[in-house]
């Protein structure tokens, strides 16, 4: 069933009005971002990790047109490097594909966590290390044609190695590489 979604005063039809929709983060900054939209976004579905909704789109011959998008709190990407110019990427199962995909560390950042706590986070979970020198790059956007999931890019330098603190269910393994031999693998 369609949730009802405020947005600047205008809602969406739903067949049951008594049972308010909490707007997520993800859902107020497509508010925030697009205030002119024609009609507030229709919630498609609701997940834990992000949200897939419909909005209207105005067109430049005056009409509307349909979209839909998966708003996702957004990510980290790390780039550890270790000293004899090595970066440390890992080898992580990945389900939606089918495979294991050599990567660099990365994690979905949590309602309450910056960027920069969320990059600390996940370097010590996936790979073990821990730093005493970040640095952020600029980030990117994963896919968006239908995906609102900026990527935070950050380098992780001075590592010591640690124990991993993988989730349950996490098939990851590190795998350090010379930084040209990784340059090499893209």
């Amino acid at each position: 069933t369609w949730q009802t979604l405020s947005l600047a005063g205008r809602q969406t039809p739903h067949a049951d009005r008594r049972k308010p929709t909490q707007l997520n983060r993800p859902t107020l900054l497509i508010a925030k971002l697009m205030p002119d939209l024609p009609a507030a976004p229709r919630m498609l579905l609701k997940t834990p990790r992000f949200d897939v909704v419909e909005i209207e789109q105005r067109t430049a011959d005056g009409g509307t047109r349909a979209r839909q998008v998966i708003l996702h709190l957004g990510a980290v990407l790390i780039i550890p490097l270790l000293e004899g110019d090595r970066v440390c990427l890992i080898r992580n199962e990945r389900v939606a594909v089918g495979k294991t995909l050599i990567e660099l560390p990365a994690g979905t950042i949590d309602r309450q966590d910056p960027p920069s706590a969320t990059a600390v986070r996940e370097l010590k979970e996936e790979t073990g290390f821990a730093a005493t020198s970040w640095r952020e790059l600029p980030g990117f956007f994963m896919s968006p044609g239908i995906l609102r999931e900026r990527m935070h890019v950050f380098v992780a330098q001075g590592l010591s190695a640690g124990d991993p603190e993988r989730e349950a269910g996490e098939n990851i393994d590190n795998l350090i590489v010379p930084w040209g031999e990784a340059i090499a693998m893209v």
